[in-house]
């Protein structure tokens, strides 16, 4: 299973990576396996501050849709163009490609405190084991 020691998961299936200020937020190669063929995402909290722990959009895979859940209090800046359906309309990139091209928003970190709370890979890989 791919899980890039440099990233931060969550224990509902979420990776974040941190640049900055600003952080890159997915679901991981796990989630994206569990779910199956992705069909939608859907987002519509961009330009909102979303609390940690809070519902941020959905993903819908062939046959169930799940909660996206903020890993961190942030404001969602951006919202991957790739997989919007109003733009590239191509959400299998995150089966694809679920560490990379696969993102599906970037935020404004507004409290750093909370990265502590977020898995490392070894933590997040005893939680999936």
């Amino acid at each position: 299973m791919n899980l890039p020691e440099e990233l931060k998961y969550t224990k509902e299936h979420e990776w974040v990576r941190v640049e900055g200020n600003i952080a890159t937020i997915g679901i991981t190669d796990f989630a994206q396996g569990e779910l199956g063929e992705l069909v939608y995402i859907e987002v519509e909290t961009v330009g909102e501050v979303v609390a940690k722990d809070e519902v941020f959009g959905t993903a819908e895979a062939v046959k169930t849709t799940s909660d996206l859940f903020m890993p961190l209090t942030g404001k969602v800046i951006e919202f991957n163009s790739e997989i919007s359906e109003t733009d590239g309309d191509n959400p299998g990139i995150i089966n694809e490609d679920p560490y990379g091209k696969g993102w599906i928003v970037k935020v404004e970190i507004q409290d750093e405190t909370e990265l502590a709370e977020l898995l490392d890979n070894n933590a997040y890989l005893e939680l999936i084991a």
